[in-house]
């Protein structure tokens, strides 16, 4: 479960106001490539908890704005010069050309707050030891890095309230965390706050099997629910790489994608009803399993995506759709990104239904993964190839549904959409086939300095945004 905001980009077109100096800058910005006229859309990060902040009054399509805290915690501006260089003057996490400034309204833990919570939670609840507090600290990739010297572990929704009801009162900063999975660091602690991780909320609270609806608690591992509704011939909308990890409250929580999106769609469609607990520690209670209610507005999607930054979510009820019995994976190879999208276009038209999944990389993904990763070996080793493309389907009748994707794939190669490609025999080689797509993180780590950011773009201009950046910042394969 990610927390709040930590650094923004910033393109306007038109006039604007300052904020007042006590605002908070709460919106998303966008970067502009003069090159391209490419407009990019980023997303919050991490929380720059109450700080002063500004942006430029008049920014026109030419400009770029980069907003960085400054050392009086006001956020300043800084217009991109001309030309065909593109100049970075801050970075946008943790470590940004002035570092961020705890906020001095905010309590320090002292030993009544211990007292307080160990009264509460126990004393396996209450987490002060500095090797546990160390991974808490630290973020997946292993980059950001907070200095918290408490964390909490609640086991219930009731003791979530209590936690954030006197961490209000005593205006303590909270960050809650699930799995910390997380590859922007919006899961650990900017400065010294209390972590409130919920991992011993793991339990399942049913399962309808009829309906297919699903309630569990928000620490469940998201690969446990998988295992649990594969054992009653469900499956989860939701596959990550990171599922032996993640909670599902997490996921909710960053509004995850994962694999099966093209198929299953955003969890806004997906969950249901959910329990949030406010700042304040009251308990707000949209858990519904009914799949239309038009009895009042439906809230549970202001946080569905919202970082933990309007509450915690502590429980979850979400639809799933039945195991099918069929499934295909097919590992592809295309000459250019105008291909991909073509295929992507054909297998929607062709595949319809039983389309499961679309992955792409490229060539550098690829080979990433193959140096870095042991146990893996290159699909189609008889040549090198631009980029790569995975396709899953999903179906009830096997061989109507294999003779559909072979047709296809004939199809594609006829037509020049594909160069190469090779069908998952068994299992075993489906399993390699995904581990090779599911360990671009992990080789990415492996092969240096990381930095991730969450970017939503349109699929036309997806590969744009990586030529652009390795043009300014210089390629090298790790």
């Amino acid at each position: 479960m990610a927390n709040v905001v930590a650094a923004y980009c910033l393109l306007r077109r038109s006039s604007r106001k300052l904020f007042d100096g006590r605002q908070n800058l709460n919106f998303f910005g966008s970067i502009r490539f003069v090159n391209s006229g490419l407009t990019y859309n980023f997303t919050r990060t991490r929380e720059l908890s109450r700080q002063d902040v500004c942006y430029s009054d008049q920014i026109v399509s030419k400009h770029i704005c980069f907003l960085r805290a400054s050392g009086n915690g006001v956020l300043t501006s800084f217009p991109r010069g001309e030309g065909s260089g593109f100049q970075i003057h801050c970075r946008y996490l943790a470590s940004m050309a002035s570092t961020p400034v705890r906020n001095k309204s905010f309590s320090t833990v002292n030993s009544d707050d211990i007292i307080y919570f160990k009264k509460i939670l126990g004393e396996k609840g209450v987490v002060e030891e500095e090797e546990k507090l160390d991974d808490a600290n630290t973020d997946w990739l292993r980059k950001y890095k907070g200095s918290s010297k408490l964390m909490l572990q609640p086991r219930s929704t009731q003791e979530v309230s209590q936690i954030l009801h006197y961490c209000n009162s005593r205006c303590l900063a909270v960050v809650p965390q699930g799995g910390n999975t997380g590859l922007v660091g919006g899961s650990i602690p900017v400065f010294d706050e209390v972590i409130i991780n919920l991992r011993s909320m793991n339990n399942i609270l049913s399962f309808d099997k009829v309906s297919g609806i699903l309630v569990c608690e928000a620490g469940c591992i998201l690969e446990n629910l998988i295992s649990f509704l594969d054992n009653e011939g469900f499956i989860m909308p939701l596959d990550l790489g990171a599922k032996g990890s993640c909670q599902i409250g997490g996921n909710v929580s960053t509004n995850a994608g994962g694999l099966r999106l093209i198929r299953y769609g955003s969890l806004h469609g997906s969950v249901l009803g959910l329990e949030a607990v406010l700042a304040n520690g009251t308990v707000l209670d949209m858990l519904g399993t009914l799949r239309k209610d038009n009895t009042g507005y439906d809230l549970k999607h202001l946080f569905i995506g919202s970082e933990g930054s309007l509450g915690i979510v502590t429980k979850v009820s979400i639809l799933t759709p039945p195991k099918l019995s069929s499934v295909n994976l097919a590992f592809l190879a295309c000459k250019d990104y105008t291909s991909c999208q073509k295929l992507l276009s054909a297998a929607k038209t062709k595949l319809g239904e039983i389309l499961s999944a679309f992955e792409f990389l490229d060539i550098n993904a690829m080979d990433l993964v193959l140096k870095h990763l042991d146990g893996l070996r290159d699909p189609l080793p008889s040549s090198k190839h631009n980029f790569y493309i995975l396709i899953e389907t999903t179906g009830s009748t096997e061989s109507h549904d294999k003779e559909k994707l072979e047709a296809f794939l004939l199809q594609s190669i006829e037509s020049g959409l594909l160069t190469d490609g090779v069908l998952a025999q068994d299992i075993n080689q489906a399993s390699a086939f995904w581990r090779i797509r599911e360990g671009i993180p992990e080789a990415l780590m492996k092969a240096g300095a990381v930095y991730k950011y969450d970017l939503s773009l349109p699929p036309e201009k997806m590969y744009d945004l990586v030529e652009e950046m390795r043009g300014c910042l210089g390629a090298t394969n790790g």
